[in-house]
């Protein structure tokens, strides 16, 4: 009967992280913006022109990313540079793209 409490205690836990991993997903900016880091390190700057999302949405986003784990940041200067943080989400996006993005 512990074994079993256990494996529920554990699948909780799980569940907990998927939602929230989910939950940041669920806003198409920050998906946006997590696909484009999916393909490398990017500057704040680099975002902002590939993507047209303007400050302060922009900067709210990425903090909401950064708050739930999923970026990491470098700083070079006065630039910041953003990357994804987890390859978990990586393989998510992988996935996500192969489900929804068109061929080309």
């Amino acid at each position: 009967m512990e074994a079993a409490s256990l494996d529920i205690d554990q699948m909780r836990s799980a569940a907990d992280q998927a939602t929230s991993v989910l939950r940041a997903l669920a806003n198409a900016d920050r998906l946006l913006l997590l696909c484009q880091l999916s393909q490398g390190e990017k500057a704040v700057s680099e975002l902002e022109e590939l993507l047209d999302i303007h400050q302060p949405t922009l900067s709210q986003q990425l903090g909401v990313l950064r708050n739930e784990g999923l970026v990491s940041t470098r700083r070079d200067g006065k630039r910041i540079f953003y990357s994804v943080a987890d390859p978990k989400v990586l393989q998510l996006l992988g996935t996500l793209y192969q489900l929804y993005c068109p061929a080309r």
